[in-house]
């Protein structure tokens, strides 16, 4: 009998506003150090994937976020290395928000990024994900031979 397998889940926030996106610099965790991406973050148990985003994007990016202000953009079961991964984005229906760097010591940078000059240390699955949105692709599948 083959053995189940434990898929980690997380929630991204995609904002874009007029033709740029909101990346951030990751530091100190261990994982995609020096690399952008995007606010996110593991699902708690006993946490759906929109509430994981909205505490995230608080704790992060000082954003007041509610269930009805995000929109699912994109579903992504991604093969990373070391895991199997279900990666939830979101979509932000708010305007006019104004995201602050709560967590200087994981994140060296907050800045828009135009989305036709993506930093070159943009995480690959990150600027795949950009990708689909921009071609109204909404379930992909990534790191798979």
């Amino acid at each position: 009998m083959k053995k189940r397998h434990q898929i980690t889940p997380a929630s991204y926030l995609v904002l874009m506003k007029d033709n740029q996106v909101l990346l951030l610099k990751r530091i100190n965790t261990g994982h995609e150090d020096g690399n952008y991406s995007m606010i996110a973050g593991h699902v708690d148990e006993n946490e759906s994937f929109s509430k994981t985003i909205i505490r995230e994007a608080f704790e992060e990016a000082n954003l007041n976020l509610t269930a009805k202000d995000i929109t699912i953009a994109l579903v992504l079961h991604r093969k990373a290395s070391d895991s199997e991964r279900i990666d939830v984005f979101f979509m932000c229906k708010k305007k006019d928000l104004k995201p602050i760097n709560k967590e200087p010591q994981k994140c060296s940078e907050l800045a828009w990024f135009d989305l036709d000059s993506l930093p070159l240390n943009i995480i690959p699955y990150i600027k795949h994900v950009l990708s689909c949105i921009q071609n109204n692709i909404f379930y992909s599948e990534y790191g798979w031979d």
